[in-house]
């Protein structure tokens, strides 16, 4: 297993694992308060200010996805690849424009996750049923693409397995993961962000200043790239009349679905106020310029002459050939706590949700504090399990795929929730019916025969499955909307009608 193994790359990226293990352990004293409490462990007690908040969330949207997903897809179709670089800036007003708001009330009523605020909305279990299972359910392909770039960059140390012990060091890396995770709460992932963030900067500034000259500038890669794309269809350095449509959906369904995840709201309602919200929207932006960087380091892999069956192997066999071994340790190091910060807070997001829209209104109402804080820490472990599975079961070409999947369903929680933050027009009846056609539209168009597609062609145009799926959702919650209004109105008059009758 550890014949073919890089012992200087492996030493410093052990180095660095082991540095962060112990950050995520030691957190449980940082800021501290009452871990026995859910607000606590799962949001930090609302207490991280907009310098905290800057690295959590950065931390907690730019991961192993940027650093290898997208990459990785545009090493092997180009320019396709770019989406998520329009995406993250999208997001950026509808965070400083919403986002906000929702603390607010989050805040004043005591709301932990995403379907607390569904609930005391419309009042509708249902509704927050269906808002709490979609956020569990979608973050398991989520965390299962962060275990996937871990797994890469291990592999490239050298580690080999034959079945099951092929998975032996993402294993171990997962165990503990999920001990500090359950000890510290979201004050690991925060406090380790710090670390990540920094370990990051560092290799993406050298990737893309040292990279290029080794290998004659900017235009000799975009030249390999141009040479290794010709005569690919649907392959090159510009969109394709085909993926345009795909492309731009891609981007705005992503955008709509980023926030409604339940680690993104996490890492929203921990912030100190509307104040520190809104100034991470303004300068979060630093991060999709980073991403754009980090997307050329696809392009780099063709001038650099890197051939390799799976896209997702690229970045880290490009690191190996145009680094120094402990400088490419320290890159994959780089990625796995990349990798580790996302998935711990994806777990405490998830795990808030069970807890508190699943088991309490529908098991046990009577939960105390203690009991909430107990099973959720216990959830984050299972998710995290769930997770594993995903890897080992669900077929996808990319490991971006996983993400998109996830998206395609957590758009269709998007009128459900900011609807609710600006309307009371809409019925929770009509919204959850809504949620149900979005759901299965966009699970049956994305049920490919062999693997997972994000996108479909329909009415002879490509678009993401998530985009189409939240339009029939809408409309369907519209006119039902419309429909419960009008009789409930027509109720009204009739019984107007009946006492007006009864007094004569």
């Amino acid at each position: 297993m550890i014949d073919h193994l890089n012992w200087t790359a492996t030493a410093v990226f052990v180095f660095f694992f082991a540095v962060v293990t112990i950050i995520g352990f030691v957190a449980a004293r940082w800021k501290s308060g009452n871990l026995d409490e859910l607000h606590e462990w799962g949001l930090g007690g609302r207490r991280f200010g907009a310098w905290i908040t800057w690295f959590l969330l950065g931390g907690d949207l730019y991961t192993a996805y940027t650093v290898i997903a997208v990459p990785a897809v545009v090493y092997a179709i180009g320019a396709y690849g770019f989406f998520a670089v329009p995406y993250t800036i999208l997001i950026y007003p509808f965070i400083f424009l919403t986002m906000p708001r929702l603390w607010n009330v989050a805040r004043e009523k005591g709301y932990i996750t995403g379907a607390d605020f569904i609930f005391g909305r419309y009042r509708n279990k249902g509704l927050e049923l269906a808002i709490a299972f979609t956020g569990i359910l979608a973050t398991m392909p989520y965390i299962a693409l962060q275990l996937v770039g871990m797994e890469k960059v291990i592999q490239a140390l050298g580690f080999q397995g034959a079945g099951m012990m092929s998975h032996l060091p993402l294993t171990i890396a997962f165990v503990i993961l999920a001990l500090y995770t359950y000890k510290s709460g979201l004050r690991a992932p925060a406090m380790i962000a710090f670390v990540k963030d920094i370990m990051i900067y560092i290799f993406v500034i050298a990737a893309v200043v040292i990279i290029p000259a080794k290998l004659g500038g900017y235009g000799a890669v975009f030249d390999a790239a141009a040479k290794a794309y010709a005569g690919k269809p649907n392959q090159g350095l510009t969109l394709s009349p085909a993926q345009i449509g795909p492309f731009i959906t891609l981007a705005i369904g992503s955008a709509m679905a980023l926030f409604m995840y339940p680690h993104s709201l996490t890492g929203v309602l921990s912030a100190s106020g509307p104040k520190a919200i809104r100034r991470n929207a303004m300068t979060l932006p630093a991060y999709s310029l980073l991403l754009g960087l980090i997307a050329l380091m696809g392009l780099m892999a063709h001038a650099a002459g890197v051939e390799v069956a799976n896209p997702q192997d690229a970045i880290p066999q490009l690191l190996l050939k145009m680094f120094p071994d402990w400088f490419a340790g320290f890159c994959f190091a780089a990625i796995a706590i990349g990798a580790l910060v996302p998935a711990a807070v994806m777990s405490i997001g998830a795990a808030n949700t069970f807890t508190r829209n699943v088991w309490r209104p529908f098991v046990n109402p009577a939960m105390s504090p203690l009991q909430e804080s107990r099973l959720a820490k216990l959830m984050s472990l299972i998710v995290k399990v769930g997770a594993l599975a995903v890897i080992f079961f669900m077929p996808t070409k990319f490991a971006l795929d996983l993400q998109l999947l996830g998206g395609v369903w957590m758009i269709q929680i998007f009128p459900a929730v900011i609807f609710g933050l600006y309307t009371r027009w809409y019925s929770g009846e009509a919204l959850l019916a809504g949620w149900v056609v979005g759901f299965g539209l966009g699970s049956y168009l994305s049920w490919g025969a062999t693997a997972w597609v994000p996108t479909s062609t329909i009415l002879g145009y490509g678009a993401y499955n998530g985009v189409v799926a939240v339009i029939a959702n809408i409309v369907v919650a519209t006119v039902l909307s419309f429909v419960l209004r009008a009789k409930m109105e027509g109720d009204v008059r009739s019984d107007d009608f009946l006492d007006a009758r009864s007094a004569a």
